[in-house]
């Protein structure tokens, strides 16, 4: 084998592993969250800027709120996720770092300076942290349902405000093996198709 890691451990995160559409009724814990993020905070960022935030819809009325700016095929399960969170990009992120750069102190300043900028850079950054996130969702033993298909500018004015431009929803929860609970695998493109060499 070429790779170092663990066989199990590769299945885990990628083999057998899929986007969950249902989950065991057993919940997820404010530990479990948090060893999540625990992990993944360690992913790379251009200038360390950390833009990912995530908001978990808890409250039966939030969560009410969250289903009705779904697209209908991702609101029945959504409705019944024992988690679900949505993922943002800040385009504030600057304000920061300070503390996160500290090797460049005019960083801020220095480069993102102007919201156009700022938001292109952490849009891109968060997309990389929301991948991180959902191996970290998956090395806790947990499943994760990411889901693109929502009026994006709804949860942004009702949930997040001008500042955080949303990613994703993802509904996390335990796998379970009841019927739906996943997708059959789907085709994957080749080495061949997906590398250059030039």
């Amino acid at each position: 084998m070429s790779l170092v890691l663990d066989p199990a451990a590769q299945d885990l995160l990628f083999r057998e592993a899929h986007t969950a559409q249902k989950f065991s009724a057993e919940p997820v814990t404010e530990e479990q969250l948090k060893a999540v993020h625990d992990l993944v905070k360690f992913g790379p960022t251009a200038f360390n800027q950390s833009p990912l935030r995530v908001t978990l819809v808890q409250s039966p009325g939030a969560r009410t709120r969250l289903v009705e700016l779904l697209m209908d095929g991702n609101k029945a399960k959504t409705a019944t996720a024992p988690v679900v969170a949505i993922l943002s990009a800040d385009a504030e992120f600057h304000e920061e770092l300070d503390t996160l750069l500290p090797a460049i102190p005019n960083a801020k300043d220095m480069f993102f300076s102007e919201r156009p900028v700022r938001e292109r850079s952490a849009l891109a950054n968060a997309q990389l942290q929301a991948a991180y996130f959902i191996i970290g969702v998956r090395a806790a033993g947990l499943a994760a349902g990411p889901m693109t298909g929502a009026d994006m500018e709804g949860i942004r004015k009702e949930f997040l405000g001008d500042d955080h431009l949303p990613l994703m929803v993802v509904n996390i929860g335990h796998p379970t093996a009841e019927e739906g609970a996943h997708y059959p695998r789907a085709p994957r493109l080749s080495y061949e198709q997906v590398f250059t060499t030039v």
